[in-house]
């Protein structure tokens, strides 16, 4: 599933990400790697989601949302 179908207060764990190249190593840099846990701390209708990765909050758009492919953590 997408991380912007994401329920809030639910973790998960990322699978994959495909975005352009310079984008995702400036999420590498904030630790949002393969395998990384986050936890849905909002996720707003209109594409804003608030998210915890490794005990930081980060805002991000619904772009980067929707090309983040995740899995339920139970």
């Amino acid at each position: 599933m997408k991380l912007s179908e994401g329920k809030i207060g639910n973790e998960y764990k990322i699978i994959s990400i495909d975005l352009p190249i310079e984008i995702e190593r400036r999420l590498q840099a904030i630790g949002m790697t393969k395998n990384t846990k986050i936890l849905v701390k909002n996720n707003k209708n209109h594409g804003t989601m608030v998210i915890d990765i490794r005990g930081t909050r980060f805002a991000i758009g619904k772009k980067i949302s929707n090309q983040v492919k995740v899995s339920v953590l139970s």
